[in-house]
């Protein structure tokens, strides 16, 4: 076997800071967007999406949905109330866009 090919199974391995930074991406996008944050990752940093989803399942970036569940054990309960924190933000995101748009139609509105 030729050393390209051992040093091919190892791997890039990526700094605490380099995947915060990932992570806070993929947080951005799916914020922006609700959802796609993973894959348009993966394709922007050229990632695999298992790896940033290996991640955010181990709290990097320091999001608080997922800093629940790393600092008890993660059992079926951790993973409940992280699930239950995204779905709150996202919630939380999906109202205040809500808000934008009536504010938005009540000024057309009164414009006719």
């Amino acid at each position: 076997m030729s050393n390209s090919k051992i040093n091919a199974a190892k791997g890039r391995r990526y700094s605490a800071k380099e995947k915060a930074e990932i992570v806070a991406f993929v947080d951005k996008v799916n914020a922006d967007k609700g959802r796609g944050g993973q894959s348009a990752a993966a394709k922007k940093f050229k990632i695999s999406p298992l790896t940033i989803a290996s991640w955010i399942r181990s709290g990097v970036g320091g999001t608080e949905a997922f800093a629940i569940s790393s600092n008890s054990a993660s059992g079926p309960i951790s993973r409940k109330l992280a699930k239950l924190q995204a779905l709150h933000e996202q919630i939380s995101r999906a109202e205040r866009e809500l808000g934008k748009m009536k504010t938005q139609f009540n000024a057309l509105k009164a414009a006719l």
